[in-house]
């Protein structure tokens, strides 16, 4: 069963989230669905480049990152990375929730767990970028407490950018009320 091939009714399921290689099966898998979807809803397509090559190399733990999957049974629900983007900061990327299991708070969630990454492996601060059309992902960082700030990098894609320090890993509460 790949990424995209999810059952509809997720209500009362919860989801176990586990750092996997950025390069298994898995990892590869959701982040081709995500990029499928990307190239569906910008209006110029997405061109990934060497992201599922050479840029897996910075979401490995050797050079401060890390990759999350979120599982619903056996099948992957969404995916997430983080990478250094500076000796303080930590980089959310490729974060997606497979269509299927919106709407149930996983990309809450998710976001939650990637904040929690960043905190352990000791960045302050947290970037990340997105596109205008994924207007469901800007709502959710500015909810979250993440703030607008000028552009940090030269991604192609990206019309917005947002920033948030890390909260101490100790006050970060229990998560489980997220829906």
């Amino acid at each position: 069963m790949t990424a995209t091939d999810q059952p509809k009714d997720h209500s009362g399921v919860d989801a176990v989230f586990a750092i996997v290689d950025p390069a298994s099966d898995e990892a590869v898998g959701a982040m081709r669905a995500y990029f499928a979807e990307l190239d569906d809803r910008f209006v110029d397509g997405f061109d990934p480049g060497d992201a599922l090559s050479a840029g897996l190399e910075s979401m490995r733990p050797i050079n401060g990152g890390t990759f999350v999957v979120a599982r619903i049974g056996t099948n992957i629900a969404a995916c997430g990375g983080v990478q250094r983007h500076d000796d303080h900061t930590g980089e959310i990327k490729r974060m997606w929730v497979n269509p299927d299991c919106r709407g149930i708070g996983l990309g809450r969630r998710m976001l939650a767990e990637l904040e929690q990454q960043i905190a352990e492996l000791g960045y302050r601060d947290i970037v990340l970028d997105t596109n205008d059309v994924l207007t469901e992902a800007i709502t959710m960082y500015e909810r979250s407490g993440y703030r607008a700030i000028e552009a940090y990098n030269d991604n192609p894609f990206a019309r917005h950018w947002f920033t948030k320090p890390v909260n101490d890993p100790a006050d970060s509460g229990d998560t489980s009320s997220l829906t």
